[in-house]
């Protein structure tokens, strides 16, 4: 299994991050109590199905085993197992950012992944 899981966040919202020197989450995963991630072969759905159409985003590339104990795959869409980080993220942990835009087909054109 990769080593690496993946982020998807508003460049705004990442940016603060940046500054603060680490990530709390967006809203939804305030809400949630943790921070979502997907895996290389989940994050393209994500992507679909929660930021239809969006610009300003960024893929956060992240070191899952840099996080610790705080990082659990739980069970989610379709009974996957997904990563979700109970902590924030310490920026530490990054390896790489990357712009997430949309192409003339409104879907989203990604880097290649690690673990594709």
């Amino acid at each position: 299994m990769s080593q690496i899981i993946y982020k998807i966040a508003p460049e705004a919202m990442w940016r603060e991050a940046e500054r603060n020197g680490r990530f709390a989450g967006a809203p939804i995963d305030i809400a949630d109590g943790f921070i979502h991630f997907s895996t290389a072969g989940q994050v393209h759905e994500t992507a679909a199905k929660h930021f239809a159409g969006q610009t300003d985003l960024l893929l956060i590339a992240v070191d899952q085993a840099k996080l610790g104990d705080a990082l659990k795959y739980e069970v989610s869409r379709r009974g996957a197992l997904f990563p979700h980080l109970y902590a924030a993220l310490d920026l530490d942990a990054v390896v790489s950012v990357w712009p997430l835009p949309l192409g003339a087909d409104g879907s989203h054109r990604f880097p290649k992944l690690e673990g594709e």
